[in-house]
């Protein structure tokens, strides 16, 4: 089972991915777990990244693919893999092409979480989290215990940068920028599955099992 799963921040994307992963016993690849990996090997590729994560800007696309292609060629995946975070434009849906391509393999689906914007919004705005131990809270569904601290450590708690309103609105404009051409690109080629981004927790796994057969 060979999965890419695209939604935008805060779709719940991640957790999807997680729930396939164990349902298939397939791992679970995140641009960033692979990045944060390789920065730490020490390696010319890592140290490059590195650099650039250090920046605060992007790493650029041949160095992402390059660690994309390695990762694929690991044992571990013989069986499949969830890819989450990747591709995300249409030169990184190419060179995954040409990596799979060049393993004789193809990919099985392409899920895409739909939600609507203003629930992204209100689960982003409304998220806090733990700066020390990166415990994460939301103040309508999961509030801390007490006011504004963390219920594991006591420290207090933050709203990131990126949670704020206008931030995740903007975040939003680029993500439907950029991954519709990947949507009609893989749709063109019957991969595309569509999940309800609201569904409640327990009912995620009978929906997946459902599209995924």
């Amino acid at each position: 089972m060979r999965i890419v799963i695209l939604g935008p921040p805060g779709s719940g994307k991640g957790t999807r991915a997680r729930i396939i992963g164990d349902m298939y016993s397939v791992p679970v690849i995140t641009t960033g777990d692979m990045l944060r990996e390789v920065t730490t090997q020490g390696t010319r590729l890592g140290i490059v990244a590195k650099d650039y994560m250090d920046r605060g800007e992007l790493v650029p696309d041949d160095i992402v693919n390059h660690i994309v292609a390695e990762r694929l060629r690991k044992p571990d995946l013989e069986k499949g893999f969830i890819l989450d975070g990747y591709p995300r434009s249409v030169a990184q849906a190419d060179a995954l092409d040409k990596i799979l391509e060049e393993a004789g393999l193809k990919l099985d689906h392409v899920m895409v979480v739909d939600i609507k914007d203003e629930t992204i919004i209100s689960r982003l705005s409304l998220r806090r989290s733990c700066p020390k131990c990166g415990e994460i809270y939301h103040l309508e569904s999961k509030p801390p215990k007490r006011n504004k601290t963390c219920d594991k450590c006591g420290f207090k708690l933050i709203q990131r940068s990126d949670d704020k309103e206008d931030v995740v609105r903007h975040r939003l404009v680029v993500y439907r920028e950029k991954t519709q051409p990947l949507i009609d690109r893989y749709q063109k080629r019957g991969l595309i599955r569509v999940v309800d981004g609201d569904r409640p927790m327990d009912a995620i796994p009978a929906e997946l099992r459902r599209l995924l057969g």
